[in-house]
């Protein structure tokens, strides 16, 4: 069974998807996943754009179901970062 804080990586169309276990559930890196299905060079700027539309477009429920979540990095070091539910990022 997860542990509250425990991390793991999953992989999503052959990329790989940080997740946090917490307040009992998994939480998903959205950069991972943006860069999993979009295929994007760069996904931390394809996210901040969609934020930004989102939030021009009315989406205010959007940061209710976002958390920040620290995360391993490529460095090694633990960052802050969007993160969701897999209902939060499946959802149609």
């Amino acid at each position: 069974m997860a542990q509250t804080g425990e991390i793991g990586i999953n992989e999503f169309k052959g990329k790989p998807v940080r997740k946090v276990f917490q307040e009992g559930e998994w939480y998903f890196s959205l950069i991972d996943v943006i860069e999993a299905i979009t295929e994007s060079p760069n996904p931390g700027r394809y996210w901040s754009d969609l934020k930004r539309k989102l939030t021009s477009e009315g989406a205010s429920q959007l940061y209710e179901t976002i958390v920040q979540l620290k995360m391993p990095s490529s460095d090694g070091k633990s960052y802050a970062t969007d993160a969701a539910s897999p209902e939060t990022v499946f959802r149609e």
